[in-house]
């Protein structure tokens, strides 16, 4: 009976795999080489960003706003095509932030007021990325094609709060520490036979997070994080320019 059974069974496997292969649907797609074995990607991001508050209001809730800050980063990355329209590679990542908060007002009714002045922020942040890509032109094109970037990122920064950045004791020294894995698929558009435009967002992930804060060198605390999300952020695109050896 066991070894009816198991004919039976096999006979079944046998019939299933011979139904699909002849009801396979051809659905027209024909991968071509966008770019070829063997090339070498070489590119990086730059932002810089500034702003000036005087005696700014936001929302009727912020009054009185006098500040100044600025944002800046800066990321080489480069990578190579093991196989056509498929690259390994990595980037690094250095940003530093600032800003300076002369004062500021929120008021949330006749009895509820808070008053902040004289505080100052900074951060230095440090990272690393390793990711695989997979391109794909459009149509026939030569100029314009999608890529898909899995990437695995680790990330640890350093930032200060405090009313006196000058003595180095006082305020809220913070180390944080960053690990990502993600998706982001961009569009990327050829200007020559070397040199491209591209544009990518991040669109899924995982996020974790580890923060060691110390309080005027004397109070501890510690955080810890992690999230998952499935979303489009048009606020994190990221605007780069590669060149291709």
């Amino acid at each position: 009976m066991r070894k009816i059974t198991s004919l039976l069974l096999l006979l079944l496997c046998a019939v299933t795999v011979l139904s699909a292969r002849e009801n396979k649907y051809d659905r027209g797609i024909v991968m071509k080489t966008f770019i070829p074995k063997g090339q070498w990607m070489v590119g990086a991001t730059f932002s810089y960003s500034e702003h000036v508050d005087d005696n700014f209001e936001f929302m009727s809730l912020l009054k009185d706003i006098d500040s100044e800050g600025y944002t800046f980063k800066v990321t080489p990355l480069v990578s190579y095509f093991i196989r056509d329209n498929i690259s390994i590679g990595g980037r690094l990542a250095y940003s530093r932030s600032y800003t300076k908060l002369d004062n500021l007002s929120l008021s949330l009714g006749d009895d509820i007021s808070l008053d902040i002045n004289e505080w100052n922020d900074k951060s230095n942040t440090y990272s690393a990325a390793f990711f695989i890509r997979t391109y794909l032109n459009l149509g026939d094109s030569k100029r314009f094609g999608l890529f898909n970037e899995a990437r695995l990122l680790y990330g640890f920064s350093k930032s200060t709060s405090s009313s006196d950045l000058g003595s180095g004791l006082s305020g809220v020294h913070q180390l944080k520490h960053n690990l990502n894995i993600g998706v982001a698929p961009g569009i990327t558009c050829f200007v020559n036979d070397f040199t491209a435009v591209e544009a990518s967002i991040a669109v899924a992930g995982l996020n974790f997070n580890w923060y060691d804060q110390k309080k005027d060198q004397v109070y501890d605390g510690k955080r810890t994080s992690s999230s998952a999300n499935f979303k489009i952020n048009l606020l994190s695109i990221d605007l780069g320019i590669v060149f291709y050896l």
